[in-house]
């Protein structure tokens, strides 16, 4: 991915993460990719094992990040760079993002949070489906373990909601 800030405000590249806060919390900003086109994207804290494509919930009181698990409960986005705890980076919410799927992964699926915390698969788990994201390749495009994902504004009720 060669995702780039389209917006003059846009400081830290979308694609990095720093040990510094370059930008508010919780700022979102315009993307823009090549081959992926235009998307969103949301600056936040990093989580612990954090990889690209990992798949997180969080936090609007502070915007900190989990890495998607079962029974997760709130708003979804998609790493754009290896942000791990103690650092700061962009998580992509709306576009066609890249995101860590599991094995057998397939095209046009729905999206389910897995036992693999930041991951997601297309085996159907009640109240785990990520709402708002869709598979737009399966696995290995582009590279191995990642999909293309279309999203837009994901998030998880854990089904509490009608």
């Amino acid at each position: 991915m060669a995702y780039r800030g389209c917006e003059q405000f846009v400081i830290q590249n979308p694609t990095e993460n720093s040990a510094t806060q370059n930008h508010q919390l919780g700022l979102i900003a315009k993307i823009v990719d090549p081959t992926y086109g235009m998307g969103e994207a949301i600056y936040l804290k990093g989580v612990a094992s954090c990889v690209v494509g990992s798949f997180v919930t969080y936090n609007a009181d502070d915007f900190s990040s989990t890495l998607l698990a079962a029974n997760a409960i709130g708003p979804v986005a998609v790493a754009l760079s290896a942000c791990v705890a103690g650092e700061y980076g962009w998580f992509q919410i709306a576009g066609k993002a890249v995101g860590k799927v599991s094995a057998l992964f397939a095209d046009n699926a729905n999206c389910y949070a897995t036992a693999t915390g930041g991951e997601v698969d297309d085996a159907v788990v009640a109240g785990d489906r990520v709402k708002g994201c869709k598979g737009a390749s399966a696995i290995g495009t582009p590279s191995a373990g990642l999909a293309e994902m279309e999203i837009m504004y994901p998030f998880m009720d854990d089904a509490v909601a009608a």
